[in-house]
């Protein structure tokens, strides 16, 4: 028995302008470490980079997935049976919903360095969250995954 791939998955990645800063934070580590010689500068330039660089790969290695009857996003695991309709957002109309139109009690998977998103209802009554807020690059495969994986269920 093949298992079958997931329908959508994507990795929210940080920015490469990301790892020039873990760079730079070596560097101002090398700096501090300096007046004590050479090898103290080598040891803050390689462990500031490598302790900002773990940070900012923990931070970008959130993972929206569509797998069977589920929407993971992050450690979120949301079955597409309560979910409802999904709006597409443009860089504009995901800005508001980040800032002035969000609901505090809704479910927001945020990444600034993201400009899109997608919005998606939560119809289980039960279920105090309005919405699921999604940063996402590509909404319409998203919507897309999401509406097919309901109809095969």
């Amino acid at each position: 028995m093949q298992l079958s791939a997931s329908p959508y998955e994507e990795r929210l990645t940080a920015p490469r302008s990301w790892w020039l800063v873990c760079f730079m934070v070596g560097v101002a580590m090398a700096l501090i470490l300096l007046p004590f010689g050479t090898l103290p500068l080598l040891g803050g330039l390689v462990g500031g980079t490598a302790v900002s660089a773990v940070v900012a790969s923990s931070y970008g290695s959130i993972r929206i997935r569509v797998v069977g009857d589920s929407l993971i996003a992050g450690e979120a695991k949301i079955p597409l049976a309560a979910l409802g309709d999904a709006e597409i957002m443009d860089q504009e109309e995901a800005r508001a919903w980040r800032t002035y139109k969000a609901d505090p009690r809704a479910f927001m998977l945020l990444r600034a360095y993201i400009p899109t998103g997608l919005r998606v209802q939560v119809t289980d009554p039960e279920d105090p969250t309005p919405y699921l807020y999604l940063s996402t690059r590509e909404p319409e495969r998203l919507a897309a995954a999401l509406k097919s994986s309901r109809t095969e269920a």
